[in-house]
């Protein structure tokens, strides 16, 4: 079975990072971060960008910044990583857990509004796989009931909705550079968004408190801490930026194919994509599993997968208010049938599948077809 590893790099790569090591700053403050930051706000349709250490810290500043904490409810899905939630608790808040569409995996609108309370200040639309959450539906909500919108668009690097990319649609969007990731440099994050003011209060939160037109390295004005991003990534990072959009559209390609090849697998159901989502990133792409109608359970499907060759992760074990740090409160829980469904039958195929050629995505479908 030919699927690529990843992350791959090449000399492009290395050149940079030479580049890096050969000057006398390796950290945030050499220019080719703030060069990856502009070019990537860019990329996402956003006039400023603010490059960090992860995704998970990317979010944790976003909600310090945004002034988030005891009193304050957000609403999230039940199904993302942890951070999505963990980051609203570490600023105090309360995360508000509301249940997903039966086919998107994306949290379901009609949901969050039944989930607006005195207390509710804000929405988090996690755009899961690479598809975008329905922000059309979420920017109407907060419209009509005066609240934030937030995107964690940690899966989402390129995704684009009516021809819009994530991360363009709410006051900010949140991405991860994180080693699976479609754009990587093992770790990284970066929050972009189209409001001056809070870029900057952004970059002064993630450089100590210090502001670009400060008098000195040692003038401080607000608390913040120490989130910047290293130029060594940030080295990686361009390398990798440049190979992004073929990679998406492969992937697209290759999802097509993959997708046309199991179309009459009974009980096998991908990810429902809506119509506006003109570019999918194709971070993950995940499915569920009729066992009833396949013919064996997803635990099954998995293991057949596993053993061809084929890389495969059952979905998650519970949805985020299972973890135990949740069981004991912290969190306010709508009823979640979808969710707690998928945790039984879902799971997902990583992007490096979709990065091999068609012959080796023929076998894939034959695997999925004979498992």
């Amino acid at each position: 079975m030919q699927i690529p590893d990843w992350p791959v790099a090449g000399d492009r790569e290395i050149d940079l990072l030479r580049e890096v090591l050969a000057s006398t700053q390796w950290g945030g403050f050499h220019p080719i971060v703030a060069e990856f930051e502009s070019k990537f706000a860019k990329f996402q349709g956003c006039a400023h960008g603010v490059a960090v250490a992860n995704g998970t810290v990317s979010l944790e500043m976003a909600f310090a910044v945004e002034g988030l904490g005891p009193g304050d409810e957000v609403i999230v899905p039940a199904i993302s990583f942890v951070s999505t939630a963990t980051a609203i608790s570490r600023v105090g808040a309360t995360p508000v857990f509301v249940d997903i569409e039966a086919c998107s995996f994306n949290m379901d609108p009609a949901r969050v509004e039944e989930a607006i309370g005195p207390r509710t200040k804000a929405i988090v639309a996690v755009h899961f796989g690479g598809p975008l959450a329905n922000v059309d539906a979420l920017l109407d909500i907060c419209r009509r009931h005066g609240l934030a919108l937030y995107e964690d668009a940690a899966h989402a690097q390129g995704a684009e909705w009516r021809g819009q990319r994530a991360g363009s649609f709410g006051r900010w969007g949140s991405f991860s550079f994180q080693n699976g990731k479609v754009l990587t440099a093992g770790e990284g994050g970066a929050v972009v968004t189209n409001d001056a003011g809070l870029a900057a209060r952004f970059r002064e939160f993630s450089n100590q408190g210090r502001r670009a037109d400060g008098v000195s390295a040692f003038h401080h004005y607000s608390l913040g801490t120490n989130f910047r991003l290293t130029a060594l990534q940030a080295a990686v990072l361009t390398a990798q930026f440049e190979r992004l959009p073929a990679q998406i559209l492969q992937r697209q390609r290759a999802e097509r194919l993959l997708r046309e090849l199991t179309a009459d697998v009974p009980g096998l159901v991908w990810q429902h994509v809506p119509k506006e989502i003109n570019v999918h990133s194709h971070y993950l792409l995940p499915g569920r599993i009729d066992a009833a109608r396949y013919g064996h359970t997803r635990n099954d499907f998995h293991r057949r997968l596993q053993a061809n060759g084929v890389p495969c992760t059952p979905f998650y074990p519970h949805p985020l208010y299972g973890n135990p740090l949740y069981r004991e409160g912290g969190c306010r829980i709508l009823p979640c049938p979808n969710s707690e469904a998928y945790v039984e039958d879902a799971f997902w195929l990583p992007h490096r599948v979709l990065m091999a050629d068609d012959d080796t995505i023929r076998t894939v479908a034959e695997v999925i077809r004979g498992a």
